[in-house]
């Protein structure tokens, strides 16, 4: 369903570069459930903010549902952030007087998902 082949990711600021990702190859098998666990800086955010679409490769692959990646336009990624994943953020970017069932419906209702629906999808999840 998900794989990461060889990618690699660079931060540059002002003249320093610093490796992020250096060819990080991983297969994710659908309803598998995987960890992502490693000291501070190794990084761990930066490979989930791929995953999620969030920020992009400088290098390598990744494939969705046997779909590269690599020619992914701006309509592309929103379509994939919207449809086929999510986060759950540890603290931040929750809504703090809204409850967790509402907090997670959020993200459905900005999908133009009914609030039968929402309220279903919510609760299994």
């Amino acid at each position: 369903m998900l794989r990461l082949k060889d990618i690699t990711k660079t931060y540059v600021t002002e003249g320093f570069s610093q490796k992020a990702l250096n060819k990080v190859s991983i297969n994710f098998r659908k309803n598998e459930f995987a960890a992502i666990l490693g000291p501070s800086g190794s990084g761990k955010t930066t490979l989930l903010n791929i995953v999620g679409g969030l920020d992009h490769y400088d290098s390598g692959d990744l494939i969705i549902n046997n779909i590269s990646t690599k020619k992914y336009n701006d309509r592309d990624w929103d379509t994939y952030r919207n449809h086929s994943v999510g986060f759950v953020f540890q603290s931040y970017n929750l809504i703090p007087h809204q409850s967790v069932l509402s907090n997670v419906e959020l993200a459905l209702t900005l999908s133009g998902i009914s609030k039968t629906e929402r309220r279903k999808r919510a609760k299994m999840l």
